[in-house]
């Protein structure tokens, strides 16, 4: 197999590893030099090209799965739109006029396309009703996705990512922490669920929820690993924006359905090694 990753960082990056693991042909783009440093880290071909430069990607080579996993420049919408509309319509349609054309993309979305739904459970069936401009960019982007272009595509919604380089441990210990809930997934998983279903072939042309076994709390999070550090449990205050006050309960049964094994099911799992690790470093 012959993968393309575009946007190849955090997660993509991890995917790299273990594609390349399983005798699979990556490729991994970025535009910065720093960004193409870290994909040769990982064995893979290493591509500089911009998703909204047309001309640029011509320098990709082909591949028959197609992996959009770019990342925003910014928080606001602009760079939302630039990234998940603008970025994403141009790389499709390059790709999708090629003589030899993917024959599968997956797309990496995120559960921030359900909004706010003051703490109801998600899942891939829930109707999409965006309330806010960078939902209203989400839901576009899926539908770039979905339109006919000659070949199968899965849409992956990514949860809350943390793991190496991102726990942010400090951050819940310290607080202050805002009361709703929050849905994880550890960095592995994401990736691991790419591999996943690209090896089983499961998942064409359909909407993947990725996410943990367990919404919780964020003061539940956040008073645990406190405990665990052997810390006072941080401060609490109200949500301050709307991005913070938004609450589901994302539901991963399809994902099960499928077939995949999470390796990090919940929290616990997931923080642990962070955890003995600032245990080591309150005992230097």
């Amino acid at each position: 197999m012959n993968v393309a990753v575009l946007g190849c960082g955090y997660v993509g990056c991890e995917l790299a590893r273990e594609l390349l693991a399983d005798g699979h042909e990556v490729v991994g783009v970025r535009r910065s030099s720093e960004g193409l440093r870290a994909v040769e880290k990982t064995g893979a071909d290493a591509v500089r090209a911009d998703v909204t430069d047309g001309d640029s990607l011509s320098s990709i080579p082909d591949a028959n799965v197609l992996v959009y996993a770019v990342s925003a420049d910014g928080r606001d919408s602009a760079a939302a739109r630039t990234a998940y509309v603008e970025g994403l319509r141009t790389a499709l349609d390059h790709f999708a006029a090629r003589e030899s054309s993917p024959e599968r993309v997956v797309y990496t979305s995120s559960t921030g396309v359900y909004g706010d739904r003051d703490g109801a459970r998600v899942d891939e069936s829930t109707p999409l009703e965006p309330r806010t401009e960078r939902e209203e960019i989400l839901a576009d982007a899926e539908e770039i996705v979905r339109a006919e272009r000659g070949w199968d595509w899965t849409i992956t919604r990514f949860s809350g990512l943390y793991g190496p380089d991102r726990y942010r441990l400090e951050r819940y210990l310290e607080g202050p922490v805002s009361d709703r809930y929050l849905n994880l997934l550890h960095r592995d998983d994401a990736a691991g669920t790419i591999r996943y279903l690209l090896d089983t072939g499961r998942g064409r042309n359909e909407v993947v929820l990725v996410s943990d076994d367990e919404p919780v709390r964020k003061p539940t999070l956040a008073d645990w690993l406190a405990d665990e550090c052997g810390v006072s449990h941080p401060p609490r205050e109200p949500a301050t924006s709307e991005r913070a006050r938004a609450s589901k309960r994302c539901s991963n049964e399809k994902l099960r359905e499928l077939g995949y094994e999470l390796r990090y099911p919940t929290y616990r799992e997931g923080y642990r090694g962070a955890i003995e690790s600032f245990r080591d470093s309150q005992n230097v």
